[in-house]
């Protein structure tokens, strides 16, 4: 429309209480009335995309337009903005126009109301019709009509719910979709949620509150085009035997008041859904949850299967089973009612706890053998968060593992003790667990181990990590032994890989198109080479197809199922050129074959490899090795 048209329209909308001769528009316009009847026509075409919209002709009376009072205002704040829109603004504006619009929408509508070519439109639409096929919705273009959107009206609902996702760098502060409705009806939601929560006493977190008030806007909006969902009557039915039908129930009563509408028995069902969906804090959902048999069940094989894979004592940790019942419950019905989420920290998350991670992702595998449920990653995500928590929780309580120290003093048990109490007044971290003399140490260390030696004496080659002071323990003797056991740590954790970096598992210059034949090529290796059992390498490519392992920086993990591993290794490939790797680059794999009875040395290993991520300088200098002797000196940080 031109600059005369949206006047015109302008003064039809704010002309509310009856109809102008189109001399008097034309007056005011300063134009002919033929102009006018011609301007009309345009308009009639503008208004075809508002269900309730249409101009009217009595002769004799005059022309005016009948609008119900939500589009009025939404086409009048459309008129009244008048700086010009991003490319990311405008593909919000029309992708969620063609969700909510009846009608097919022209270039050249959009041309005109954007002020750009044809052309850029037609960038415009392809952006957009890639992103609705994740949704299982179809943006077709009927010849002389323009294009509409083929669907289900579920689909299409998720598909605005997740608008943000069609411009995923794009960042304002705010999000998208709540731009795209009114103040005042997004005032009036989000009172109307809160109150539901304080006359129920249940609590949502905060993103989850933010979610039910994009859904309930959508739904409202939906409404009153009169695009309701599709319900069966089962479902309908088991939707009243919970209590959020009710919640639903009440909040339909208090939106039907203050927005003058009547809500189909169909969306009750619909927002029954997202309120039992909807992630709740730990207060109020607590009690009940616990009770649910399919939440506890689910809950009782994840705890114990993460126990099995990381030897971590986590069926003892009664948060972590409350937590996990409260969440997991959600998780449940957001897979049932199809309600997927994005997890907007799934990269960091993976990036920082990768092993935790890789042992979430297999135990969800059996999760979904028993109860036929396929849980994705962003949701792996967070529920990761629980249990890193629990081991936090459990770390932070116990005592930190002392350092077994052996005394060897040449001067009588008098001075050894004396030396033992010393250095166990100086070092929380050491326990003195004997003093001997020296002819006793070997016979000692035959039936006990121990970290290191402290001696007062040379020992013979080949014992046990020793460090030489003296009797009197004097203050350059603690500075000694203080640099000493701080060697010790790091020495033992530098490289814990390298033991199981095998020569004819690493390979250079390698080239492939896609990142599971690499998964599959480093797997038939450990394979052919007895490290693994033949069902590791689906194993493996299972396992990255469901979840890309890239760790950032340029490197990917890859695993298997470490059930089926016959003897501990790892497997590496140095890559001619990045590949795409989920949603990075990598030149880097190492595959890890370690099993379950490793569960130390894996946790090393992986936080080894996370910490390679953050030093881009050594995986570039990686990369470009083209020997495994070379390779393992610049690991070794020679």
């Amino acid at each position: 429309m031109n600059s005369r048209q949206k006047e015109l329209l302008r003064l039809l909308l704010l002309h509310e209480e009856g109809a102008m001769h189109i001399k008097d528009f034309a007056w005011d316009l300063k134009c002919s009335e033929k102009t006018i009847r011609n301007d009309l026509d345009r308009l009639e075409e503008f208004l075809r995309n508002y269900e309730s919209a249409r101009i009217f002709r009595k002769p004799g009376i005059g022309i005016g337009i009948e609008i119900d009072e939500h589009e009025r205002l939404e086409i009048m704040r459309g008129l009244l903005v008048n700086e010009p829109k991003t490319l990311e603004e405008r593909l919000f504006e029309m992708a969620f126009q063609l969700l909510t619009g009846h009608n097919p929408f022209t270039l050249q509508y959009w041309a005109e109301r954007y002020y750009v070519p044809k052309a850029s439109i037609k960038k415009d639409i392809d952006t957009i019709t890639n992103w609705l096929n994740r949704f299982d919705l179809e943006l077709i273009s009927k010849q002389r009509l323009g294009n509409i959107i083929q669907g289900s009206e579920l689909n299409k609902r998720n598909a605005l719910a997740r608008l943000s996702e069609l411009v995923p760098a794009y960042q304002n502060g705010t999000n998208v979709v709540l731009d795209l409705f009114l103040p005042y009806e997004i005032a009036v939601v989000r009172k109307t949620l809160i109150a539901l929560q304080h006359t129920f006493s249940v609590a949502f977190t905060d993103d989850a509150l933010d979610s039910l008030v994009v859904h309930t806007l959508i739904m409202v909006k939906r409404t009153r085009q009169k695009s309701p969902v599709f319900i069966g009557q089962t479902e309908k039915t088991t939707a009243h035997t919970h209590k959020e039908y009710q919640y639903a129930t009440w909040l339909f009563n208090q939106l039907g008041d203050a927005f003058q509408l009547k809500f189909p028995e169909e969306e009750k069902v619909y927002f029954t859904w997202h309120l039992i969906s909807a992630k709740r804090m730990a207060e109020g959902a607590n009690q009940e949850l616990l009770y649910n048999e399919e939440t506890s069940q689910v809950v009782h094989v994840l705890i114990e299967r993460m126990a099995k894979l990381t030897l971590f004592p986590f069926g003892k940790d009664l948060i972590l089973r409350n937590g996990l019942s409260v969440h997991m419950h959600s998780v449940i019905s957001r897979i049932r009612y199809h309600f997927p989420i994005t997890n907007p920290l799934l990269t960091n998350i993976k990036q920082m706890y990768p092993y935790m991670f890789s042992m979430v992702i297999l135990s969800l595998d059996e999760i979904g053998r028993t109860f036929n449920m396929e849980i994705p990653e962003d949701e792996a995500a967070y529920i990761l968060l629980h249990f890193q928590a629990s081991i936090e929780r459990f770390e932070g309580k116990r005592e930190a593992k002392k350092k077994k120290a052996l005394i060897v003093c040449h001067m009588g048990i008098g001075m050894s003790h004396l030396l033992e109490a010393k250095i166990e007044q100086q070092y929380q971290d050491i326990e003195v667990v004997a003093c001997v003399g020296k002819a006793e140490v070997n016979e000692y260390l035959k039936q006990n181990s121990v970290d290191f030696i402290i001696t007062t004496v040379p020992l013979e080659k080949g014992a046990e990590d020793t460090i030489v002071i003296s009797p009197l323990f004097s203050q350059e003797d603690k500075k000694k032994l203080s640099q000493f056991v701080e060697k010790i740590h790091v020495g033992k954790s530098k490289n814990p890989f390298l033991p199981f970096l095998k020569e004819e598992l690493v390979f250079f210059n390698v080239s492939k198109e896609h990142r599971y034949e690499v998964v599959e090529m480093l797997a038939m290796a450990l394979y052919e080479k007895g490290y693994v059992q033949k069902e590791f390498i689906h194993s493996a490519v299972k396992r990255e197809q469901k979840s890309a392992t890239a760790i950032g920086g340029g490197i990917a993990i890859p695993h298997g199922d470490p059930a089926i591993i016959v003897k501990p290794a790892l497997a590496a490939a140095v890559l001619t050129e990045p590949l795409i790797w989920g949603e990075e680059k990598v030149s880097l794999v190492f595959m890890i074959a370690i099993s379950k009875d490793n569960q130390t040395e894996l946790r090393e290993i992986i936080g080894k490899f996370a910490s390679f991520s953050d030093s881009p300088q050594l995986v570039h200098e990686l990369t470009e090795i083209q020997s495994f002797c070379r390779f393992v000196e610049v690991l070794e940080g020679k």
